[in-house]
C-alpha cells in the first residue's frame, strides 16, 4: 500500500481595511468565499481588527493568489510592505469617527433644543438631519457591505431602529441611539486598536540599518541587505539590529522588549543578541546568525499577527451565532408589530414598541465582549515577553489542572557541568589517565547535541586537552553513543545503554561500573559510563559524573501553580530516577517519569492528557517538541533563540523566567473571567430589557442607553487585561 504524505501547508496574514460598524456577517461571508478557493484549508476573517488569515496549500495556491481573491471580494488590502497596521492612519480613522460623534452629538441637541424652543422647523429638522447622517455614516456602510455579502448583521438593525423612530415622529430617540451606536463603536475601535499596536511596537523595535564593519570602515546598511557573516557595530544606547553573536566587547543589553526580562543581561564575546533589544552599555562587535526576516523579532511579528487573526472557541462560536441571532430579532420585530395590529392595537404605539424591541434584543455587547478581552490578553502577554499564538490558547490556559514539566534546562538552569572523572583501577596505567579519559570521551561526543555531551566536551576545553578525531558516529536515543577513535570503539553510556545495547555479559567491568554509577547517583549526579571495545573484548575504562543546578525560582514557581488550581505536577526527563527524583522533591513535585526515550515522553502526555484531560507541557522547545505538541498546552521556554519553539509551542517564553508559567495560566483564568463577566452584562441586559419590554414597556431612550452602555461597559472590562501582572 502506498502512503501518501500531507502537504505542507504555510500560513499567510493579510492587514485590511477595518470596517465601520460592528457586525462580523460580512466577515464570515468572505471566509465562505475564501474556504472555497481550491488548495485553502483554513479562514479566518475579522473587519474588526482588519486581520486575514489564511492556512492553504502553497502546491496549489499562493499568497498572491490570495490577495488578489480578497481584493476580488472589494476589500482593500493594506500597505504590504509593512507587516503592521499603519498608526497614523489607524489614529486618523479613530479621529475622524470621534468627529463624526461629535457632530452627531451637536445635530441631535441642536434638534432636541429647537423643538423644545418652538425654533424654527427647518433648523430642528437640519439638526437631526446632521445627527442621522454622521451617526449612521459607519453604521449603513457596515450594513451595505454585508447585504452586498446577502447577509444580515447588527448594523442594519441599528439603521432600521433609526430610521423607525423618525418615520413616527420621534427622531430625537433615533438620533439618540445613533449617536450612542457612534460613540460606542468609535470607543471599540480604540479598545481594539490598543492590542493592534502591540505589531506597531513590534516593528519600531526592529532599526532600518545597521553600521557594517567593510574592510575596516564603518558603513551604513540597509538590514534587508546585510548577509549572515557580516559584523555590525553597535554602541551604547543603540537598538541592536539583527540576531547575532558577539565577537568583540563587552556590556549588557535590555531584552525585556523581547523577552520580558526586567534586568539587563550581561553580554561578552560568544553571546548570543538578539535584534530589537538595546545595548545599554559597552560598545559591541556582533556577527550576524540571521537575515533580517529570519531574525527572532521578525518571527515574532508574524506570530503576533497570526495571534490577534485567530478566533478564541467563543468569539468563533458566537460569530457564528450573530447572522441567526440578528435574523431572529428581524423575526421577532415583526411579530411584535404584526400581532398587536392583527389584534387591533394603535399603529404608532405598536411601531414604537418593536423598534425598542429591536435595540434592546440587539446582540452588539455581546458580539464585542470575547474579542475585547482576548486581544487585550495576547497584548498583555506581549508586553510581558509572552506570546500566545491565538486567541484558542488564551482559553485553554484557563483550564488547566496538570502540568508537565522538562527537567533539563527548564527547572534546572540547564547548564550541566562535568564534576568527576573516574578511571577504573584495573584500567589504569601509564596511558590512562583522567586527562586522557576525558579527552577520549571529548572526542566522541563533541558529534553530539546532548546537554551531557556538551559539558564534557567544555570540561576538556578547560584542560586545554587535545581530543583525537572520532569517525562512525552512532547515537542512541535516551541512552548513549559510540564512535572509532583510532582503531577502537569508544561507548559512553548510561545503565540501559550497557546493559540492553551491549549486553551484561559482554562487556568487563560492568558490574563494578554500574555500582560505581548508583554511589554517584545517590549523590544527586548525573552520571554514564565508558567503555572501550577492541578486537578482544568491551571493557569499562571509567565514568564520568555531572551536575546541573535548580533554577533558585522553581520552587516558588511550582507553588504558584498551586495556588491557581493546579492539581498535579510531574516532572519528565531522560535522566535517571535518584537525580530526578532529588531534584522534584527540592521544588515540591509530586510525580517523577525518569529514563524515558522521547517517544515515551510523548507516551506520558498522552496518559496525562486521558487523566486530566487538560495538561500544558513546559520545555525547552528543542528535543520537547513531540511532547509540546502532544499536549493540551504545550508552553516553550527561551523563544528568543529556538526555531523549534517559535514553530511547535502554543505559547512561547521569550525568555528563560521560570515565573511567566504562573502568568500564563493566571492570565488565562483572569481572562476567563472576564469572558463570563462580559457575557453576563451582555445577555442580562438583553433579558432584563426584553422582558420588561414586553411585559410593561419603557422608552427607546433607556432601551438605547440600556444597549450602548452594555457595549461600552463589556469594552472596557475586557482591556483591564492590558494591566494583568500576575
Amino acid at each position: 500500500m502506498t502512503v501518501t504524505e500531507s502537504p505542507p501547508l504555510s500560513t499567510c496574514t493579510i492587514q485590511i481595511e477595518r470596517r465601520g460598524g460592528r457586525g462580523e456577517a460580512g466577515a464570515r461571508a468572505l471566509e465562505r468565499y475564501l474556504g472555497d478557493t481550491p488548495g485553502v484549508h483554513d479562514v479566518d476573517v475579522s473587519f474588526r481588527t482588519g486581520n486575514v488569515r489564511i492556512t492553504y496549500d502553497e502546491s496549489v495556491t499562493s499568497g498572491v493568489q490570495l490577495r488578489e481573491a480578497v481584493r476580488d471580494r472589494n476589500v482593500s488590502i493594506e500597505n504590504e510592505r509593512d507587516t503592521a497596521p499603519d498608526e497614523v492612519t489607524t489614529r486618523s480613522e479613530l479621529r475622524q469617527e470621534a468627529v463624526f460623534v461629535g457632530l452627531t452629538l451637536l445635530g441631535m441637541v441642536t434638534g432636541l433644543a429647537t423643538g423644545w424652543l418652538n425654533g424654527p422647523p427647518l433648523l430642528m429638522w437640519g439638526g437631526y438631519g446632521v445627527a442621522y447622517v454622521f451617526g449612521g455614516w459607519y453604521g449603513l456602510k457596515g450594513a451595505i457591505e454585508t447585504l452586498r455579502h446577502r447577509a444580515v448583521d447588527i448594523d442594519l438593525l441599528m439603521i432600521v431602529a433609526a430610521l423607525g423612530a423618525l418615520s413616527i415622529g420621534a427622531p430625537f430617540e433615533g438620533a439618540m441611539l445613533l449617536f450612542l451606536f457612534s460613540l460606542s463603536n468609535t470607543l471599540q475601535h480604540y479598545a481594539i486598536g490598543r492590542s493592534r499596536r502591540a505589531i506597531k511596537s513590534l516593528v519600531e523595535m526592529r532599526p532600518d540599518e545597521a553600521q557594517v564593519l567593510r574592510d575596516g570602515e564603518e558603513v551604513t546598511v540597509p538590514i534587508d541587505d546585510i548577509d549572515v557573516g557580516d559584523v555590525f557595530v553597535v554602541r551604547p544606547g543603540d537598538k541592536i539590529a539583527l540576531d547575532g553573536v558577539v565577537t568583540s566587547g563587552e556590556g549588557t543589553v535590555d531584552q525585556a522588549s523581547l523577552t520580558g526580562e526586567s534586568v539587563p543581561v550581561p553580554k561578552e564575546p560568544d553571546d548570543e543578541v538578539f535584534g530589537g533589544t538595546i545595548n545599554e552599555s559597552g560598545s559591541l562587535e556582533i556577527e550576524v546568525t540571521r537575515q533580517a526576516h529570519e531574525s527572532a523579532i521578525s518571527r515574532l511579528i508574524t506570530m503576533v499577527e497570526q495571534a490577534q487573526s485567530e478566533k478564541a472557541p467563543t468569539q468563533r462560536l458566537i460569530d457564528r451565532l450573530e447572522q441567526p441571532y440578528v435574523l431572529g430579532v428581524f423575526g421577532l420585530t415583526i411579530a411584535a408589530i404584526a400581532i398587536p395590529l392583527a389584534l387591533g392595537s394603535e399603529f404608532t404605539g405598536t411601531f414604537y414598541r418593536a423598534m425598542t424591541l429591536m435595540v434592546a434584543a440587539s446582540p452588539c455587547a455581546v458580539i464585542i465582549s470575547t474579542p475585547a478581552a482576548v486581544l487585550s490578553a495576547i497584548a498583555s502577554g506581549g508586553r510581558q515577553g509572552v506570546l500566545f499564538k491565538g486567541g484558542e490558547h488564551v482559553e485553554t490556559a484557563a483550564n488547566i489542572d496538570a502540568v508537565a514539566f522538562d527537567k533539563t534546562g527548564t527547572l534546572t538552569q540547564g547548564d550541566t557541568q562535568l564534576t568527576d572523572v573516574f578511571v577504573r583501577d584495573s584500567a589504569a596505567d601509564e596511558t590512562l589517565t583522567e586527562d586522557s579519559l576525558l579527552s577520549l570521551a571529548a572526542a566522541v561526543q563533541a558529534r553530539s547535541e546532548h546537554h551531557l555531551a556538551r559539558a564534557t566536551v567544555a570540561a576538556a576545553d578547560e584542560r586545554s586537552l587535545d581530543t583525537p578525531d572520532a569517525a562512525r558516529f552512532q547515537s542512541v536515543a535516551g541512552k548513549g553513543v559510540r564512535a572509532d577513535v583510532g582503531e577502537e570503539t569508544i561507548h559512553i553510556g548510561n545503565r540501559s545503554y550497557f546493559q540492553t545495547v551491549l549486553g551484561d555479559e559482554s562487556v568487563d567491568g560492568l558490574k563494578p561500573g554500574l555500582s560505581r554509577l548508583e554511589t554517584l547517583e545517590e549523590e544527586g549526579k548525573t552520571s554514564v559510563l565508558v567503555a572501550r571495545e577492541s578486537h578482544v573484548d568491551i571493557s569499562v575504562l571509567g565514568w564520568l559524573a555531572f551536575t546541573d543546578t535548580v533554577r533558585p525560582d522553581a520552587a516558588e514557581m511550582i507553588d504558584k501553580l498551586r495556588s491557581l488550581g493546579v492539581e498535579h505536577i510531574v516532572m519528565l526527563t531522560g535522566d535517571n530516577e535518584r537525580v530526578a527524583q532529588r531534584i522534584a522533591d527540592e521544588v515540591g513535585i509530586d510525580e517523577v517519569q525518569a529514563e524515558l526515550l522521547p517517544e515515551e515522553k510523548v507516551a506520558t502526555i498522552e496518559e496525562l492528557v486521558e487523566q486530566h484531560e487538560n495538561v500544558a507541557m513546559v520545555g525547552d522547545g528543542v528535543n520537547d517538541a513531540p511532547a509540546l505538541a502532544t499536549a493540551t498546552l504545550g508552553i516553550a521556554m527561551g523563544g528568543a533563540g529556538t526555531d523549534v519553539a517559535l514553530d511547535t509551542a502554543d505559547v512561547v517564553l521569550m525568555g528563560d523566567d521560570l515565573s511567566k508559567i504562573p502568568y500564563v495560566l493566571g492570565l488565562g483564568r483572569r481572562t476567563r473571567r472576564t469572558l463570563t463577566i462580559n457575557l453576563a452584562i451582555a445577555f442580562g441586559a438583553i433579558a432584563l430589557m426584553v422582558g420588561t419590554i414586553l411585559l410593561r414597556g419603557i422608552p427607546l431612550p433607556l432601551a438605547v442607553v440600556g444597549h450602548e452602555g452594555s457595549t461600552v461597559l463589556v469594552s472596557l472590562n475586557g482591556l483591564r487585561l492590558l494591566g494583568f501582572r500576575g
